[in-house]
């Protein structure tokens, strides 16, 4: 098994209901992400896949989420824009695109940090 991890980051804002007193009011995170995709076999140039095509579809989402109130983003109008959920909106649409670049490599887990000591990862099934 190979597994190869991305890091990158976005500045956006949100709000949240029922989780506690501060995060109720409107408020911004500087996120880091990290991205890891794995997979059994190298291609044949040696390599699980490219980290520049992985690079360049994890900016792709991060423009979809940086500098904006995530709350008003379509994948978030009927669930709050948790770290949890930006986490499974990052794998699902990075696995979107791995399945269009290197068929058997797949997102193994996606980390969601909020604070410099604060994440949430999420490992799909």
């Amino acid at each position: 098994m190979f597994e190869l991890k991305v890091k990158t980051h976005f500045a956006a804002a949100h709000q949240l209901t029922m989780v506690g007193q501060k995060c109720e009011n409107l408020h911004g995170h500087n996120w880091n992400v990290e991205v890891y995709v794995s997979g059994e076999n190298l291609n044949e140039a040696g390599v699980l896949a490219d980290f520049g095509d992985i690079k360049k579809a994890v900016r792709q989402i991060m423009t979809d989420l940086d500098h904006k109130f995530l709350n008003e983003i379509d994948a978030f109008a009927h669930a709050q824009p948790t770290s949890e959920r930006i986490a499974v909106y990052i794998a699902e649409k990075l696995q979107a695109e791995m399945d269009q670049l290197a068929e058997e490599v797949k997102v193994t887990r996606v980390s969601a940090w909020e604070s410099a000591d604060a994440c949430a990862t999420y490992y799909p099934s």
